[in-house]
């Protein structure tokens, strides 16, 4: 998952937990902690190399948002799972940018390919099909587009946030601004 500490974003990743002890995964670099809750959103961390903190989480509403507050500073933490950055996603592409990628909010399948490379396709043309968590969804373009290249085949095992094709703008395509009779 996506986490964003202030300004910075790292990818975060359990590896294993039994009892207190937590095996974690930040950016690539693995921490193994003790990490004990106490009450009232305290919390105790104690590194293998014998390092001590301790730290206050104030969970909001939401519950992806937090404020962490250690004895000199104060964080503003934002936990974003892949239906959250789905979403972010989905209203970028509601601004009028240009798709450049399809891709996949989270871990599956490809069912089927639609399209070819070279392909010139319409905005709202499925392009792909899907398999996540036993359901099917067709992903669709939200521009004219030209089929770049596609990096996937069927029944091929994705990840999330994977670019599956690679899009490029139509240059045949009308634009915003022009009147399409």
């Amino acid at each position: 998952m996506e986490v964003h500490v202030g300004n910075r974003v790292a990818n975060v990743e359990l590896i294993s937990k039994e009892g207190n002890r937590v095996c974690i995964m930040i950016d690539d670099k693995q921490y193994d902690i003790d990490f004990l809750m106490a009450e009232n959103g305290l919390c105790s961390i104690l590194t293998d190399d014998g390092k001590s903190y301790t730290a206050e989480l104030k969970r909001a509403d939401d519950g992806r948002n937090y404020q962490v507050n250690t004895h000199f500073n104060t964080y503003p933490v934002e936990i974003v799972d892949s239906q959250a950055k789905y979403l972010r996603n989905k209203k970028k592409g509601d601004t009028g940018e240009v798709q450049d990628r399809i891709f996949s909010p989270m871990p599956g399948k490809v069912v089927k390919i639609l399209a070819a490379v070279g392909d010139k396709v319409k905005a709202g043309t499925s392009v792909i099909v899907v398999e996540a968590m036993k359901m099917q969804s067709e992903y669709k373009v939200k521009n004219d587009c030209i089929i770049k290249a596609i990096l996937v085949k069927p029944n091929d095992v994705i990840d999330s946030d994977q670019t599956l094709i690679q899009l490029e703008e139509d240059p045949d395509a009308p634009k915003g601004d022009e009147d399409i009779e």
